[in-house]
């Protein structure tokens, strides 16, 4: 069911269509936690300690393909706004092919430079083999990646949150049975995990291609959609490729930190990597509000009404300041219990380098969630770049404080990597939303070029 956001009061509005996105994130966390949890309960810590290493490489690869996918879905969200159905086909048909070509470039980049890269990394050389054995897999999968991210993309473009949330939970069940048989029956180690994680993914992707084909006419290309317009092909791609190099600009940073962190050993990785899930799975309702808000700004941008996107923005702000909060204290209170699904044993090694990565980032957890407001209404509103830069602030943080932890050889400081990171980015970012904000009412008709 498609979800207007023209109209109504902002928070019932934006509590609606958050809460499926909200439970489709965390199932989309649990479903990239079982590998770890499976691989480190029957495989090994130092398997559990290659997956995780290679979580950075991961979230460069799969997050310009995310980006690059959501940036397409904004042109679809303004057409849908604005009322024109063809434009709104057109949107799709363009992006598919955009995205068909990035799935081959990604797939054959990825497997030509993972090995030098993981070296650069100072992967540790116990777990480098089985790092290069699961994300070469991986890699092998981008393609059903995007196909999901791309169709979900576009369903949210149209307000429609709750099919890719039923579609992600059939899949991560799906991908825990696979998990269970290619490692404990099949004996595939961590190859295996990725396996499960590609056939899970590609799955949801096509159950979200049935149900927009059978349920959504609006999003169903017609045979000249896909003939490639000049004009929409550069829209597109002025959202998408910011959008995708502001992860990658973002990934880059976590990767210089993962490789500050393996200066320690593997049994820092592993406890880095084991807290990094459990704080992935506690934020995802900061995703959510950002996810929404691309939604909600792209649809009222199309409308023409800036006053209810400011609405919408003190809304979310104040919705992720009290998420924010609670999901610090969860993640205090999981920690002890949670940790123990990773490991099996004495776990004296683990849980200091554990608590101290967590209880570092925690504190500030309030300008983690405000990135993902700032940064997703703006994209909403065709602003790409600023966006961007606010990731090249986080690369900035990150680039300055994690060669002065391996030089110093401080575990601390390299935690620390991170929370420098979201306090950069969202003091960047949040200035930037009031400029782009003042821009739009001081030009009204300039968002009109894009529709």
């Amino acid at each position: 069911m498609e979800l207007d956001m023209t109209e109504g009061k902002p928070l019932p509005l934006i509590l609606r269509f958050v809460f499926p996105l909200f439970i489709g994130n965390v199932f989309q966390q649990l479903y990239n936690m079982v590998d770890t949890v499976i691989v480190g309960r029957y495989v090994g810590s130092s398997a559990l300690a290659a997956v995780g290493s290679t979580g950075t490489i991961m979230f460069l690869i799969t997050g310009f393909a995310q980006g690059l996918t959501a940036g397409f879905s904004v042109l679809t969200s303004q057409k849908y706004g604005a009322g024109d159905t063809h434009g709104v086909r057109r949107s799709v048909g363009n992006g598919a092919l955009l995205s068909l070509a990035a799935a081959v470039l990604l797939t054959v980049s990825g497997l030509l430079f993972m090995k030098p890269l993981l070296a650069a990394m100072n992967t540790p050389a116990d777990i480098f083999d089985d790092a290069y054995s699961y994300i070469s897999v991986i890699c092998m999968g981008l393609g059903a990646n995007i196909l999901y991210n791309l169709l979900s993309s576009y369903l949210r473009a149209v307000g429609n949150s709750k099919a890719p949330l039923f579609f992600l939970i059939l899949s991560a069940g799906i991908n825990v049975i696979l998990d269970l048989v290619f490692i404990i029956w099949f004996h595939m180690g961590v190859a295996g995990a990725a396996w499960a994680t590609n056939a899970a993914t590609l799955i949801s992707g096509l159950l979200c291609l049935l149900y927009i084909w059978k349920r959504v006419p609006a999003l169903c290309p017609v045979r000249d959609s896909f003939l490639p317009r000049a004009s929409y092909v550069r829209c597109q791609l002025s959202m998408g490729i910011p959008m995708a190099l502001q992860f990658s600009i973002t990934a880059v940073g976590t990767i210089v930190m993962q490789a500050a962190i393996n200066l320690f050993g593997s049994t820092a990785v592993a406890a880095f990597t084991a807290v990094s899930r459990l704080q992935n799975l506690v934020t995802q309702g900061m995703v959510a509000m950002g996810q929404m808000a691309a939604t909600y700004a792209g649809q009222n941008i199309g409308k023409g009404d800036l006053w209810r996107i400011r609405q919408g923005i003190k809304t979310s702000l104040a919705i992720s300041t009290v998420y924010a909060l609670a999901s610090a204290a969860a993640l205090v209170l999981l920690l002890p219990f949670g940790i123990r699904l990773f490991f099996t044993g004495d776990l004296t090694q683990i849980l200091p380098y554990a608590q101290t990565y967590m209880y570092i980032c925690v504190a500030f957890y309030i300008p983690l969630s405000y990135i993902f407001v700032f940064r997703n209404f703006m994209q909403g509103c065709g602003y790409g770049f600023l966006p961007m830069m606010g990731g090249a602030a986080e690369l900035g943080a990150r680039c300055a404080l994690a060669p002065i932890a391996m030089k110093l050889m401080s575990y601390p400081l390299a935690c620390f990597c991170d929370p420098a990171a979201w306090i950069a980015a969202s003091v960047f970012t949040g200035i930037s939303c009031r400029y782009v904000l003042r821009r739009l009412e001081e030009r009204p008709k300039s968002r009109e070029e894009l529709l």
